[in-house]
């Protein structure tokens, strides 16, 4: 039987010798367990880490609240320690907010799911600006992508003025790496480009074999927000997170968000005509639904259920394009994406769909401006594109 993957967070609890600074912020949230899932705050305090300031991101320190939402807690009641909510903080505001809690250096230790648009690799990446503005050195934990290190594909950001919190940076829409290696890739590119330098230090994973899925790590899989309850759910955010910005609903207030994807407007044939497409991986379930929140609240909603059968051949990206090719095919007044800012309902992100993909082109497609052909290219090996300088573990 392999090995249980040991993630940067036990390292340090071990060896907090590899730990910078004698007054530490501690970039985490409810994501940041311990094998035995006990908290990596509790962990690392018990193991003497000087931990000063708690900062949090999407979904506060706990995982109370919905996408889109900030958390009003201002200390942790377990550890006592003073806590800052990152969300959209940036720039001076962010600085002002790292300098005013009096730490000497940073740590980040998050679960990330491997998707460009999921936030907290974008904290991360804010964060690790910040400190390299105010010279404080710069720690990663790392802790296995579960969609596995094999593969990236799906598109990046092509202009800068589609860069926002669900893209800093051009990195591919299943991109493959680990927070570390975002890391080492943000400071190799992004933060020279800007003429940053950071004292960045990663913790890495032992015994993690990124050609393999998250079954085979030996860990817990722990919920990393509200509405990614389950690893099938990762697999299918990575493309049907794109559903956000349409006037379908991927399934927010359903028990299988990102799963379940529909509308009131779909007719009974949808999933017919998707099964048609024969997608790898992946088998088609025609359903209704009545979302309790969120887009079509309340209404009965046609469409369908992804159940993903095989991770290895399982193609998100792939996947999602044909759910809205055939969407469009099938309701073309009805299926548009949405304008920026627009909301269907109060709780609604409104993250504009150009976003979200990166480029307007998928836009085009939706409003039947542009064809949907060679808008998806197939996945590509993840060790062909990074190299040394990215890259922490053999593929």
């Amino acid at each position: 039987m392999a090995q249980r993957t040991r993630i940067g967070a036990e390292r340090a609890s071990s060896q907090p010798q590899l730990l910078a600074g004698s007054r530490i912020g501690l970039l985490t949230n409810f994501t940041g367990t311990m094998p035995d899932l006990s908290r990596n705050i509790d962990a690392l305090q018990s193991a003497g880490v000087p931990l000063q300031h708690l900062f949090g991101p999407e979904h506060g320190l706990d995982g109370s609240v919905q996408a889109g939402e900030s958390t009003s807690i201002e200390r942790d009641p377990r550890s006592g320690l003073p806590f800052s909510d990152t969300y959209l903080a940036e720039g001076d505001r962010l600085d002002e907010m790292i300098l005013a809690s009096g730490v000497d250096a940073l740590v980040f230790d998050m679960q990330d799911i491997g998707v460009r648009f999921y936030t907290y690799i974008w904290t991360m990446f804010d964060a690790m600006r910040s400190a390299a503005r105010l010279g404080l050195p710069f720690t990663v934990l790392d802790r296995p992508n579960p969609l596995g290190g094999a593969v990236l594909s799906g598109p990046g950001v092509s202009e800068p003025r589609f860069t926002s919190f669900v893209g800093r940076s051009d990195i591919h829409q299943r991109h493959g790496l680990t927070a570390g290696e975002l890391a080492r890739l943000f400071a190799v590119r992004d933060l020279a480009e800007e003429g940053l330098s950071i004292d960045l230090r990663v913790i890495t994973l032992e015994n993690w074999n990124p050609a393999a899925d998250w079954t085979q790590t030996g860990l817990a899989w722990v919920p990393p927000s509200p509405n990614i309850p389950t690893l099938d759910s990762v697999y299918a955010f990575a493309g049907t997170g794109l559903v956000e910005g349409t006037t379908l609903s991927e399934g927010r207030g359903t028990t299988r968000p990102f799963e379940t994807i529909g509308a009131p407007f779909l007719p009974t044939d949808f999933a017919a005509a998707l099964r048609e497409r024969d997608l790898p991986g992946v088998q088609i379930r025609e359903i209704a639904f009545q979302p309790v929140f969120h887009k079509h609240a309340g209404e009965t909603a046609r469409g369908i259920q992804l159940h993903i059968s095989d991770y290895r051949t399982y193609d998100p990206v792939g996947t999602a394009l044909a759910i809205l090719q055939c969407a469009r095919a099938a309701a073309p007044e009805h299926v548009r994406s949405l304008n920026a800012g627009e909301r269907l309902d109060p709780g609604d992100v409104g993250y504009a769909l150009d976003r979200l993909w990166g480029s307007s082109s998928l836009r085009e497609a939706i409003n039947g401006e542009r064809s949907f052909d060679r808008l998806h290219s197939a996945p590509q090996r993840v060790d062909e594109f990074y190299g040394d300088d990215v890259l922490l573990y053999p593929r």
